[in-house]
Formats: structure tokens, C-alpha cells, sequence
């Protein structure tokens, strides 16, 4: 099914979120906290505008659109300064879902062609101002750019007549009743601009409205009924919760069916409280919320796991997992591969920041990248001649050698696993 979009934006100047095209008042000089505000009230997708002036403010503002990305759980579409294919690239390589050329510059049309088939059509949308713009390029758009972004509302009635084409209108503001008149028309995928950054907080409440009349939007909807749970003798439902990322089991509570369905309202862990016999919505007083990433039933339909993207701590005793009392344990290797990597990453960084007297890891990095880089070459050529041995074990040794080095290069340049596993999902 095809949803209607709310994309609330960021304009990027100067390392600070500002208000708009044409007026530099600071928001927030922290433009990744933005992104995660608007994506934790419903946004769908976000837009960044790269405001910058020239290269060097132009690569800062890359390095803030990659933390933009990381830390904002909803597509990122990137926009702004892009002259060529390689603008293009850095804003895909940032992390951003789509990037967006410019169609008020005549090197960007010249360009569409050719980073569309490098990229893919559904990575590339095109920024316009005019309606004349999409008649005199119709077939250039149609061929390769998946959907529009209208960033001048004045132009809005004629774009709408051209209904060939999926756009997202930006506009400064909007009565309800408008809204509803624009959405469902057949071409608009989304609203953005200053009309969803105002109402960010209102998100989920314009969406419930939007559905009451017939306008398909993004919300959570539960293929499960709570009438389907088997209740303990309370009449509630345990609820196991887990860290999306890591799989972590951070706590253990019980919904009854108000909380049930204000969870899945809300996209939002809430709770019932058996000893103070109410509702409670996690992280309310502390800011600790649990944003609902998936929820599943156990094969006896007796019990909830929630798969949460967690805010701060899980437990009320400020530990990140409430489960921390060990009662008893054996020895034994672990076999999570990412937990591995997080572990020996973990005290490569720690050798960074506290040297430790003979240490190997603490060679490198006080001979530096050139010496850092020496090795890592050294032990990729390492893997390809043992490939050659038919024994596979002297292969294992030798890529753990070179998955050793590898960590130690990232440490070095400030790169984490997460970043690096986000990288490839994205692939």
C-alpha cells in the first residue's frame, strides 16, 4: 500500500538547524538531536538542506548528515550543494536514503541520467520551483528520478495538474482542512516545510485524522487482537523486552489492554503498573522512552516480545538492562559475531585512551596511520596466499589477523562497528 508521507526538514547552515531558506534564525545547534525529535513523534521521512558555503563548510555539513542519519531512525533525504556525481555519492555514502539534485541548476538536469543508472532511480528525487520545470524535462524525470520535491508553494495548483508525477510539496503552513484537500490528491506522497516542523508533535493525531477519512498514512496496526491473548489470572500479558540493535533483554513488564492499545496508538512501550494499579507510559518522568520497532506473540499467545529502540537506561536504578544480579554461570565463549567485534573493538579504543606499557595495539598507534596502513596491507596479501593453501584454517587465522588490524584502523579514524554495519544494510 502506498502512504502518505510527513516529512518535516532540516536546514543545515553553519553546523546549526535554522528556520528556513531565507531566514538564518537558529533552532537548534544540534541538528542530529532535531532529526531524532522529529523521527520519535511519527515522522516518516526527513529531508536535510545543505546550506553550506563552499567545500570545507561543505564537508562539515557532511560529517553532521552522517550523524543525522545514524541517530534518526526514518529515511534521511539529502539535498543541497550537489554540482556533481560525486555530492551525489558522499550524501548516499552518509547515510541518507535518497539525495535530491536541484533542478533550478542546469548542471544538475545534465547529471540525471548519468547518477540515476550509477545509483538507481529510486535513490535520486528532483528539487523544483517551477511547474515549467517538469514539462520541459517530463521525459528526463520519468526515466529517472523517482518522486519530486516542491519547495515553492505558488506553484502548487500547477504541479498538481501534472499528476504524472509522485511529489512531495514543501509549505510554510496549513489549515487541516487543506491538508486533507491536498493528500488526497493522487500525485502528492507528501507534505514537508515549515507547516510538519511546527506541528511535529502533532504528527500522530494528524495521522489518526487523515485515516478517519480514508487517507492511507503510516501507522502501527496489530495483526493481533487483544481478545487472541491468552491472560495470566490478572487478566495481563507479560511483555519481554529487547534492544533491537543488540538483542539485549533489557527488562520485563505486563500490559493489560489499555496499555496494549496505547502502545500500538502511540508506537510507544506502555505498560500497566500492578503496584500502583495504572497505566504508565516508559520513560515519561525520565525521558527513558522504548520506541516500538516490532511486536511479536509467542507460540502460546501467553506472552509479548517487544523489540525497542531504547532511550537512555531500562532499569529505574539507571543500569542500561535490568538484568545485571548474576545468580551462577560457566565459562564459555561467545558467539554473537557483532558482540565479538564490539568486545575486541572495546579494548582497542580503551589501549587508545589509556596506554598501556608493551602493548602491541598501542605500537600502532603511536607509529601512526602510515605504519597502521603498512599492516593492514601486509595482511590482506597474507589472506590471498593462504587462500591458495587448501587447508582453510591457515585463511581463518590469517583474516582475523587482518580483522585485528582492520579494528585498530578504525579506532584510529573514529569509525564504530554500528556505522559500519548501518553502511551495509543500507547496500
Amino acid at each position: 500500500m502506498s502512504y502518505k508521507r510527513f516529512i518535516p526538514c532540516i536546514y543545515l547552515y553553519k553546523g546549526n538547524a535554522i528556520k528556513g531558506f531565507r531566514d538564518n534564525t537558529i533552532i537548534d545547534t544540534n541538528p542530529a538531536a532535531l532529526g531524532k525529535f522529529y523521527s520519535d513523534n511519527n515522522a516518516d521521512e526527513l529531508i536535510v538542506y545543505d546550506m553550506s558555503e563552499g567545500d570545507a563548510e561543505h564537508e562539515e555539513a557532511l560529517d553532521i548528515i552522517k550523524t543525522i542519519c545514524n541517530e534518526t531512525e526514518i529515511p534521511v533525504i539529502g539535498a543541497g550543494n550537489v554540482k556533481r556525481m560525486e555530492d551525489i555519492k558522499k550524501l548516499l555514502y552518509a547515510g541518507c536514503k535518497k539525495a535530491a539534485l536541484n533542478y533550478s541548476k542546469p548542471g544538475n538536469v545534465e547529471i540525471t541520467e548519468e547518477v540515476s543508472l550509477k545509483f538507481g532511480k529510486d535513490k535520486i528525487v528532483a528539487c523544483v520551483t517551477e511547474a515549467d520545470t517538469i514539462t520541459r524535462n517530463e521525459e528526463l524525470l520519468e526515466a529517472y528520478v523517482s518522486e519530486l520535491i516542491l519547495v515553492r508553494e505558488k506553484e502548487l495548483k500547477d504541479v498538481i495538474a501534472l499528476s504524472r508525477f509522485p511529489v512531495i510539496v514543501s509549505i510554510p503552513e496549513v489549515s487541516l482542512d487543506k491538508l486533507l484537500e491536498l493528500l488526497e490528491k493522487d500525485n502528492i506522497c507528501g507534505i514537508s516545510g515549515h507547516a510538519i516542523n511546527e506541528n511535529a508533535k502533532e504528527l500522530l493525531a494528524i495521522k489518526a485524522l487523515c485515516q478517519s477519512n480514508g487517507i492511507a498514512v503510516n501507522t502501527f496496526d496489530a495483526a493481533v487482537r487483544w481478545e487472541e491473548f491468552k491472560l495470566n489470572s490478572d487478566g495481563h500479558v507479560p511483555v519481554i523486552v529487547q534492544d533491537y540493535k543488540t538483542d539485549e533483554v533489557l527488562m520485563m513488564a505486563y500490559m493489560n489492554e489499555e496499555a496494549y492499545r496505547t502502545t500500538i496508538k502511540t508506537g510507544r512501550m506502555t505498560y500497566y503498573s500492578r503496584s500502583r494499579q495504572e497505566l504508565w507510559i516508559k520513560g515519561e518522568t525520565s525521558g527513558h522512552y522504548q520506541y516500538v520497532k516490532s511486536l511479536t506473540a509467542d507460540c502460546d499467545m501467553d506472552t509479548i516480545l517487544a523489540r525497542v529502540s531504547q532511550i537512555g537506561a531500562a532499569c529505574h536504578t539507571g543500569a542500561h538492562s535490568c538484568f545485571f544480579n548474576e545468580i551462577m554461570g560457566k565459562e564459555y565463549n561467545a558467539s554473537n559475531p557483532l558482540r565479538v567485534f564490539e568486545q575486541v573493538f572495546d579494548v582497542i579504543k580503551d589501549r587508545k585512551e589509556h596506554p598501556k606499557e608493551g602493548s602491541y595495539t598501542n605500537y600502532l598507534f603511536d607509529k601512526g596511520l602510515d605504519k597502521i596502513l603498512k599492516k593492514l596491507g601486509e595482511e590482506a596479501t597474507e589472506i590471498v596466499i593462504a587462500a591458495k593453501n587448501p587447508n582453510a584454517n591457515e585463511v581463518k587465522y590469517e583474516i582475523s589477523d587482518f580483522l585485528y588490524h582492520m579494528m585498530v584502523l578504525m579506532a584510529e579514524k573514529n569509525i564504530t562497528w554500528e556505522e559500519i554495519t548501518t553502511e551495509l544494510a543500507q547496500r
